[in-house]
């Protein structure tokens, strides 16, 4: 009994492999992870809060404006259709890149020229299929309507570069110079406008008679049309007859224009 009392009390605490493994756990690997611990706190602590290091960097970040406002001049020369081309159609056109009617290729533009120039231009403007909207551009509507005119004429039209916009009041003060000639000049104009948009809108077809369209300055094709008076025909082109759409393709055309290019028509077939 003594010799088994004297031995248990040389026994350590440890009696068997399971409690060996608690023992070093408990010694080494829990302390381990309480240093970890200890460290990933103490150092995060040091971090700086976001914007700390470059204050007057953050604060420009957060108040950027998110849109930008570029002035130009509106009184720059117009560029000609060619310049605006290369400038920025020449991109998809040069190639025929993503659909687009290469330039020159009479067979890719025939069928676009027939629907006119006033429809090229607003699917220019607004976009059509891959093109994105050109209106509002480096260019503006003017100049693109320039380069239309300059690329459905390498591919065989015939319309007429767009002029740049007369300037406001000018034509008040041209009547105040010299009004006992405002009745001719105004004629003039008219007459100008009306063969103006003939080249540009109403030539597709009436230049060769294309669709039944009575061929410009072909007296007989006219000759029945003529006796019911100009407003007659003025009210078929805005309606649309046949195969011609309404206002003759010109959607964006005054209702002054349209009247010039009827009455040039029927004059050159008088």
């Amino acid at each position: 009994m003594s010799d088994n009392h004297h031995e248990e009390a040389h026994t350590g605490p440890i009696k068997n492999p399971k409690q060996l493994l608690v023992a070093v756990l408990f010694s080494f690997v829990i302390p381990i992870f309480a240093i970890i611990g200890l460290v990933l706190y103490v150092t995060s602590a040091d971090k700086p809060a976001a914007g700390a290091v470059n204050p007057e960097k953050a604060i420009a970040e957060r108040i950027q404006k998110v849109g930008m406002v570029e002035i130009r001049d509106a009184n720059r020369p117009l560029r000609a259709g060619e310049e605006v081309y290369k400038g920025q159609c020449a991109a998809c056109h040069a190639t025929g890149a993503a659909g687009a009617p290469k330039f020159a290729d009479a067979g890719a533009w025939t069928a676009r020229i027939a629907t006119g120039f006033e429809t090229l231009v607003q699917s220019a403007l607004k976009g059509k299929g891959a093109m994105a909207p050109q209106g509002g551009g480096d260019f503006n509507d003017t100049e693109i309507a320039r380069a239309v005119a300059y690329m459905a004429n390498a591919a065989g039209a015939k319309f007429a570069e767009p002029a740049a916009p007369a300037a406001a009041g000018a034509a008040p003060a041209a009547a105040e110079a010299a009004p006992a000639a405002a009745a001719p000049v105004a004629a003039a104009a008219a007459a100008g406008a009306g063969e103006a948009l003939y080249k540009q809108a109403c030539q597709v077809c009436h230049a060769a008679g294309v669709a039944g369209a009575p061929k410009f300055g072909d007296k007989a094709a006219w000759s029945a049309r003529l006796p019911a008076g100009i407003d007659a025909l003025y009210n078929s082109v805005a309606k649309g007859k046949g195969a011609m759409p309404p206002r003759g393709g010109a959607a964006q055309a005054s209702d002054a224009d349209l009247r010039a290019a009827v009455e040039f028509m029927a004059a050159a077939a008088k």
